[in-house]
């Protein structure tokens, strides 16, 4: 069927939390739904009327399944599907407008406006092309969306699982929205190019963003030796020779020399005249011959050469030695450039060690040739002197990043994301384009079947003759109310409702409801409406008529309503219920099987009212009056094991007073008055009396609660004042209870008494 489900719908009513349970059939051709005052019809109603005036609802959230699609209550204005809903809007907007005015015309083609109707249907020919372009243009514009979402999703959710952090929740709620702001912000700028990146770059920042807070490391304070210093220290000492009155064994042997000079101090110090290696007594001059060989210069000169050479093997030993950080204790963007200055200090150490220990070597020969000349062989090496310094300046970028930590990392993040969408940005705006442009195809397609309908709506004014469906209401008037009094008077567009031809006054509620019903029945003639393609809803059509009215009401409504292609018909009056429940019992073949029942059920949770669509009661269908149904309602609840729940049991305090009114009516015929006028005169316990009244008292009243006191966990004693009512009506009446509870639970069934 056109309409075949409510899906969701969310509302401010006793409806609010409404979904359509999988068990639920789906709505037929002909559709019955009973529901009490108070249940939801109206909000249904108002549904129905919205999808007819291709507005969003008022109110709430709705979805409805319409010709096996879902469309939300947004998407109401795109829908084609023709609807005419009864209801109290209707009334009020199109029969007795609140404002006043005539009551609407309802458009026949006259004999004289062939020619222009066939004009008609040649722009309506127009119209249907227009709408299969304005439909084919809303499609291609949907697609584009949702192909522009999907990539805003898509990239999005690349961006949020790139640079999601536990500390950062822009990025963990990172959204299409959020990116779609920003590349928009990037189109308008122009500045696309500014915001790529380099992979480099790239790789660096996304370890930034990685990057956990690091202690800060302390500078190299070594210095590196400076080799021309060194070799021109060197040359000199190389170049100084001892002036003495050299002996010339020793000075041409360094290692005789070296040994002898050794034995001369031992002399010395012990004061000695002979030999300690061959302990003979030493020629007389020997030792003042050899002492003039090593005089204070040659003594001084080796002293100076023995410093020279210490000072090397520190600076040597203080290169090699040389801590350095370890690489891992930098923010892993800064490895590569600390390895390199790393890499390049240790080479210039290297180098420098080298060259430290060649000078020391020659420094080694100059003690064993002290009166020679000697000429530097060591060939000096090339070394960066500011190596040491590009260590330390990668180590205060370290240090610097440690002090500006999540600054830094906030603006790796932010590039990293103006990259992303920077790379996209061609996609985005080729995908926005084409949105843009399905668009503009909408709209003109729109603004052409608009203007079609202006030029359709212009003709039918012209050849408009209304005169046969105010003959045809009036008519239908007479045989409704048996007298001709009130008549529909053609007025301009319109019509004027008059009483024995004048304009009547203050209509009664029961014949502003049968001039109301009657027009829209005759307005489903229209031309504007297709009846055999179309849905007819009645919310409540025989409201505040009397029995006879209700009756001649039901004829008409299933006459002119029988060739609908779906009928809803909504109500609480049990009477007009039961004539079209035997109306759709009495359905011939397909017919019979579209028909469907439903009952609006509500129930509280203990805090508030909702409502829900069920499968209508068997036992509405089962009994041919409300007070069967109400008796067997209020005997299974007083009789169930275990008692009824607490949210069942908001609605036995209704059903038990509509009960007893309806039973003290027929046994108390001549009181009239409220519920305990009647109740108050009948011989029973008074106690029990006084529970049932102050039960009902409290718990009934509609939609409200009685008393300032009212608990609800009073419900709880529902089922004993349930029997305390049993026993009052078998009390009053025991055939009549009997045949009742016989009725209701037959002897030898399940459950029945034995």
């Amino acid at each position: 069927m056109a309409i075949s489900r409510i899906v969701r719908l969310r509302h401010p009513g006793v409806l609010r939390d409404f979904t359509w349970a999988a068990e639920l059939p789906t709505f037929g051709r002909y559709n019955l739904i009973y529901g009490w005052n108070g249940s939801g019809k109206t909000t249904i109603s108002k549904l129905f009327r919205a999808l007819e005036t291709r507005t969003v609802p008022a109110n709430g959230e709705v979805t409805f399944t319409i010709n096996a699609a879902d469309v939300s209550g947004r998407d109401f204005g795109q829908v084609t599907l023709p609807v005419r809903v009864f209801n109290r809007d209707f009334v009020t907007e199109s029969v007795f407008p609140l404002g006043g005015g005539e009551v609407p015309h309802i458009l026949v083609v006259g004999k004289e406006s062939v020619e222009k109707q066939k004009e008609v249907e040649k722009l309506r020919k127009n119209i249907a092309d227009a709408q299969t372009e304005l439909d084919s243009g809303r499609s291609k514009h949907r697609d584009a969306g949702k192909a522009l979402d999907k990539h805003d999703i898509d990239r999005a959710a690349v961006i949020k699982e790139t640079l999601r952090s536990s500390g950062s929740q822009q990025y963990n709620n990172y959204d299409k929205s959020i990116f779609r702001t920003h590349a928009q912000s990037m189109v308008e700028a122009g500045d696309k190019e500014t915001h790529r990146l380099s992979d480099s770059d790239r790789a660096t920042l996304l370890a930034q963003h990685r990057s956990s807070p690091k202690p800060k490391l302390q500078p190299i304070t070594y210095q590196l030796p400076a080799p021309m210093t060194l070799a021109n220290t060197v040359s000199e000492l190389l170049s100084t020779t001892v002036v003495s009155a050299a002996i010339q064994s020793l000075k041409d042997d360094p290692s005789l020399s070296a040994w002898v000079r050794q034995g001369l101090g031992l002399h010395q110090e012990r004061q000695l005249d002979e030999c300690l290696f061959c302990e003979q007594g030493l020629p007389s001059g020997r030792l003042a011959t050899i002492e003039a060989h090593f005089n204070v210069e040659y003594e001084q000169f080796m002293k100076r050469l023995d410093a020279e050479i210490d000072r090397l093997n520190t600076a040597a030993k203080a290169g090699a030695g040389l801590t350095l950080p370890n690489r891992a204790e930098l923010y892993d963007d800064l490895a590569a450039e600390y390895a390199a200055a790393e890499a390049a200090l240790r080479q210039a150490v290297e180098s420098t060690n080298a060259f430290i220990n060649s000078l020391v070597q020659a420094l080694t020969d100059k003690r064993g040739r002290p009166f020679e000349r000697l000429e530097p062989n060591v060939g000096r090496p090339e070394v960066e002197s500011t190596v040491v310094g590009r260590l330390n300046e990668v180590i205060q970028k370290h240090n610097q990043a440690c002090d500006d930590f999540q600054t830094r990392v906030t603006t790796a993040r932010q590039r990293l994301e103006a990259d992303s969408v920077a790379g996209v940005l061609d996609e985005f705006q080729s995908l926005k384009d084409s949105v843009h442009a399905s668009e503009t195809a909408v709209n003109e397609a729109d603004a052409k079947t608009k203007h079609l309908n202006e030029e359709i709506a212009k003709l039918e004014r012209e050849i408009v003759e209304h005169r046969q469906p105010a003959e045809e209401l009036n008519d239908d008037l007479r045989k409704y109310l048996g007298h001709s009094e009130l008549r529909l008077e053609i007025k301009d567009t319109g019509y004027t409702i008059t009483r024995n031809g004048i304009p009547a006054q203050a209509l009664s509620e029961g014949e502003t409801t049968a001039i109301a019903l009657l027009y829209f029945l005759k307005s489903l003639k229209d031309r504007r409406f297709d009846l055999a393609k179309g849905v007819v809803v009645l919310d409540d059509p025989v409201s505040s008529l009397d029995a006879n009215a209700l009756y001649l009401a039901f004829g008409f409504i299933r006459q002119r309503t029988q060739e609908a292609a779906q009928l809803f018909i909504l109500t609480h009056n049990f009477t007009f219920f039961r004539q079209v429940r035997n109306w759709f019992h009495h359905l011939k073949g397909k017919d019979k099987k579209q028909a469907r029942y439903f009952m609006l059920d509500c129930v509280n949770d203990g805090s508030q009212r909702c409502s829900t669509i069920r499968p209508l009661d068997p036992l509405l269908e089962k009994y041919e009056s409300e007070y069967h149904y109400l008796f067997a309602r209020i005997y299974r609840a007083a009789r169930a094991s275990p008692p009824p729940m607490l949210e069942d049991s908001y609605i036995l305090p209704n059903m038990a007073r509509r009960l007893l009114e309806a039973f003290l009516a027929f046994r108390q015929p001549q009181v009239s008055g409220e519920l305990w006028q009647k109740l108050k005169n009948v011989t029973f316990d008074e106690a029990k009396k006084m529970r049932i009244i102050r039960f009902l008292h409290t718990h009934s009243h509609g939609d409200t609660i009685g008393e300032p006191e009212h608990d609800p966990s009073s419900l709880g004693e529902a089922r004993s004042v349930l029997e305390d009512l049993l026993a009052f009506i078998k009390d009053q009446d025991l055939g009549h209870f009997a045949a009742m509870a016989t009725l209701v639970d037959p002897p030898g069934e399940e459950g029945g008494d034995e």
